[in-house]
């Protein structure tokens, strides 16, 4: 089958893509903009990327356009597609009919902490020679790739709540029918599909009620937004995480170790180098599905300490005079401040935060998040924000007017230049450079780094 994905370059659609090319399809694509990492792994597997959307591509007569939720009518190739009668359907509704039907499919939603946790459990899987296939929205470092498939009949899958195609506006997850389901958390985020959290809830408990009697359900018990879900009726076994009173608990607030506890029995020590109390959440959230599978707690922890973190998941990017620059995707701000203290966690006495961000996301552009980013950004030192002023990328608000009660410690730019040059002024050893950003922001990172070594390096050197 040759399969033509619209808006191919998307998390999703270009794992979706690289899935179809594994299962034997032929694969081509489109997309308006195009940056890593999903552009290297769809070059690296061979897949004809065309940019733009032009009606043209109809002589590429594929058996079906699959098309993303990034593409609306009045796109030059949708209306072409109407208009020609051509078969068309979604990238969650094509994944459903052709990879996920016969598989045991493990999904995780949430507002935070799906593709981290959805990874985690992806490694735990394979490190105890399950081979699952999987699609994530990141890119697992222990695998390298966003999705792959295999002949196991386990499929870890990031069940995102965000809109399925201009033709289908309910929630992606609800085509994958997930016999694990883990509910990490829920608060309200996509402003622009969403009038208010209580239209989310309604799409989780959609979900909720397609997991089967004999499945199980892996939920966080601090979340209140979760609980009136759940109120609405669960019908397959609950096991929660994360509160003292939960079936699964992590016991102790160190960040190289704690414990994981099961019931009233400690399973096992985990040792590793994720930050935060939320990357101990989703790991107890990851070795209690695991369980559902057959794996036992104490392999999934011993899994968990070779787990290296997902890309742009506070990845490292680069080290220069003692200035470390982290990639984050953090854009919400509740992601933000968990971020940020995490991180704050960590220092030593003299280190520094230097967060950068990049408000871009489509809540974030609309400003209904704005009054609540001073907040999420109090663990940061100094703050430097981005907003664009014009593309599709413009944010709608004043950004400089929402960072003001931060004080002196804050800056906003429009201009990259102008903010790589202000924190290349300010950087100092020890300084913790944290990008935060849902997007390629200008390549800032490697900008960064440059700006760092020249000034590391003698003059005529």
């Amino acid at each position: 089958m040759h399969i033509h994905v619209v808006g191919i370059c998307g998390t999703f659609m270009g794992s979706l893509a690289l899935l179809a090319r594994s299962a034997g399809h032929h694969v081509t694509g489109c997309d308006a903009q195009v940056y890593p990492p999903m552009s290297t792994q769809l070059r690296a597997a061979g897949i004809d990327l065309i940019e733009g959307y032009g009606s043209e591509q109809l002589a590429l007569a594929p058996d079906v356009f699959v098309i993303g939720n990034v593409v609306s009518r009045g796109n030059p190739l949708i209306e072409a597609v109407l208009n020609a009668g051509l078969p068309y359907t979604s990238g969650p509704a094509w994944v459903s009919a052709n990879i996920l039907q016969g598989r045991w499919v493990l999904a995780v939603a949430g507002t935070h902490g799906k593709t981290t946790t959805a990874s985690m459990l992806a490694w735990i899987l394979e490190a105890c020679d399950y081979a699952p296939g999987f699609l994530i929205g990141g890119v697992p470092q222990n695998f390298g790739v966003s999705a792959r498939l295999t002949d196991s009949n386990f499929f870890v899958i990031e069940a995102d709540e965000y809109d399925t195609a201009f033709f289908d506006k309910r929630s992606k997850f609800v085509h994958y029918q997930p016999r694990t389901l883990v509910l990490n958390n829920l608060e309200f985020d996509h402003a622009d599909i969403f009038a208010d959290l209580a239209a989310i809830e309604t799409q989780f408990h959609h979900l909720v009620r397609i997991v089967p009697s004999e499945g199980l359900l892996v939920v966080n018990a601090n979340d209140e937004a979760l609980a009136r879900v759940l109120a609405k009726g669960a019908y397959c076994p609950i096991e929660s995480f994360g509160s003292a009173s939960s079936a699964w608990r992590d016991l102790g607030e160190g960040q190289g170790e704690f414990m994981v506890a099961h019931g009233s029995s400690a399973q096992g020590a985990l040792n590793w180098s994720l930050l935060g109390r939320h990357n101990r959440l989703n790991a107890l959230a990851a070795i209690a599905a695991a369980r559902h599978v057959g794996v036992r707690a104490a392999d999934a922890i011993d899994a968990l300490k070779r787990f290296e973190s997902v890309k742009r998941r506070m990845e490292l990017r680069g080290v220069i005079g003692g200035i470390r620059v982290y990639d984050d995707f953090a854009h919400h701000p509740s992601a933000i401040a968990t971020t940020l203290d995490g991180v704050r966690a960590t220092l030593l006495e003299g280190e520094r935060i230097l967060a950068v961000l990049e408000p871009r996301s489509n809540t974030m552009k609309l400003g209904v998040m704005a009054a609540r980013l001073p907040e999420s950004l109090e663990a940061a030192d100094l703050i430097f924000g981005y907003g664009a002023l014009s593309g599709k990328d413009a944010l709608g608000w004043d950004l400089g007017n929402a960072l003001a009660p931060l004080g002196a410690r804050a800056r906003a730019f429009t201009s990259v230049d102008e903010l790589v040059a202000a924190i290349a002024h300010v950087a100092r050893a020890g300084d913790h450079v944290v990008v935060m950003s849902n997007g390629a922001f200008g390549g800032i990172h490697e900008r960064l780094l440059a700006a760092f070594q020249a000034a590391a390096s003698p003059v005529g050197g």
